[in-house]
């Protein structure tokens, strides 16, 4: 089982904590990782995008010329594709990009990505996360104290009002609730800067 320092908000080392090896210690499996991250980036998508086809396109009832004669190549409408303000060929239309992971595969990637951060010691853990006012320097100064790289997420057990709005001025930091982590989010940040009982709540869902 890994053992990892618990810090104080002034970077101090206030003792030890023992991770579960069925969640921080388990082999990264990359495939599970790469399903679970597409996954999020595809269900971002709003799909709204809509263009117009020739039978949407106003106008273009009539004929341009006579069919043959001209010298000209035959044109049956204004309104396609060729012509300035014709319609769009294959336009694109209103969808949904939505993916679906199952929850073992879910619960895999998290286990994963949280192991991953352990395993390259970007994994800090926090006695406790808090504020009594809302101050971001309070927060700079904390994620300075610790180590924390530019970009880092910060997972709380639940939803503290003063330590989130604290922590939002603060380019390349971003929080999350235990039961809203991600795992783009885990991946993508350089620092996991986790709260104790949020480390013992995931412990605690995923073991």
């Amino acid at each position: 089982m890994p053992n990892v320092k618990v810090l104080n908000m002034k970077g101090e080392t206030v003792g030890e904590m023992t991770l579960s090896d069925a969640v921080f210690g388990v082999e990264v499996n990359g495939a599970v990782l790469h399903t679970a991250v597409r996954a999020y980036l595809m269900n971002q998508r709003q799909g709204t995008q809509s263009t117009l086809t020739r039978t949407e396109v106003s106008g273009g009832g009539k004929k341009p010329w006579k069919q043959k004669g001209t010298g000209r190549a035959r044109q049956g409408s204004t309104r396609a594709p060729q012509w300035t303000h014709g319609g769009v060929v294959f336009a694109p239309k209103p969808r949904s990009y939505r993916v679906t992971i199952n929850k073992k595969v879910r619960q895999l990637a998290i286990k994963s990505a949280l192991s991953a951060k352990v395993a390259e010691s970007d994994f800090v853990v926090i006695d406790a996360i808090k504020t009594e006012e809302y101050k971001t320097k309070t927060m700079a100064e904390m994620l300075t104290a610790v180590g924390a790289k530019k970009k880092a997420l910060v997972v709380l057990a639940g939803n503290d009002e003063k330590v989130v709005k604290s922590f939002a001025n603060l380019p390349g930091v971003k929080t999350a609730q235990t039961n809203t982590v991600n795992v783009y989010d885990i991946l993508n940040a350089d620092t996991l800067v986790i709260a104790k009982d949020a480390a013992e709540k995931l412990q605690e869902v995923y073991a």
